[in-house]
């Protein structure tokens, strides 16, 4: 199996002697559904901005496709979901306008999106299920409709690697197994590679195929039937 994410030996700090990360080893196979789990301040987000080529590690390598990620070719081939994603202001954009935005994105498109892209737009919005609320402003939403409609956002770029970074933050427990039910499906019908990066993995325990946790190293890379009990329940998450 091809990798599409090789991180070697990488550790990261902010500032002289106060590392985020420390010797961090990690390959993904293309085509994989992680989560990436942790405690709050324990270096996930770090460690994703670092395999997306946001930040460059002080030290070791991280690659994309075997390409260096800070350098990667195809970075619009990325879709990453940030945390807390939110429209800017009292903007009235409607799910298809939030999602053509990430159309436009992906195809460096300046003006009117071509019929193709519209079609994309079209297509990633019924994925994820919004289809009957399409012009409907996104903040008259749920949280859980809203995260869809980012979702959908990144989909309409096509990419081969969606990294979602606590994306149930401040939806309701049911939302956040609808959302982890979508992104199985989502893994099913495209074959991108997923990260989906939590403090807590509960809701996609019985999807993804392998957990990774990250307290500024990694102390668990496996299968989350093979993780000790104690992480198993979400209150012990934040320690």
């Amino acid at each position: 199996m091809s990798l599409a994410i090789e991180l070697s030996s990488v550790s990261f700090a902010y500032r002289a002697g106060h590392h985020v990360l420390e010797g961090v080893d990690l390959r993904i196979g293309e085509g994989a559904f992680v989560a990436i789990a942790g405690p709050n301040g324990g270096g996930k987000t770090t460690l994703v901005r670092i395999i997306l080529g946001l930040e460059r590690p002080s030290e070791g390598t991280a690659s994309l496709y075997g390409e260096p990620a800070h350098r990667f070719s195809r970075r619009r081939t990325l879709g990453y979901l940030a945390q807390r994603s939110e429209l800017g202001g009292d903007a009235p954009a409607t799910v298809r306008e939030v999602v053509s935005a990430g159309r436009l994105a992906a195809g460096g498109l300046l003006g009117p999106l071509r019929r193709r892209d519209r079609e994309l737009v079209t297509e990633a919005i019924e994925r994820v299920g919004l289809g009957d609320f399409a012009d409907t402003p996104v903040q008259t939403l749920s949280g859980g409709m809203q995260q869809r409609a980012f979702i959908a956002k990144a989909l309409a770029g096509e990419p081969s690697i969606l990294v979602l970074d606590e994306p149930t933050t401040g939806v309701d427990a049911e939302s956040q197994e609808s959302l982890a039910s979508l992104l199985a499906r989502l893994h099913s019908e495209l074959g991108a590679t997923i990260l989906y990066v939590s403090h807590e993995f509960g809701a996609v325990e019985q999807f993804v195929e392998r957990l990774v946790l990250v307290r500024r190293t990694i102390v668990f890379d496996g299968p989350p039937q093979a993780l000790p009990g104690v992480w198993h329940d979400p209150s012990h998450a934040h320690a």
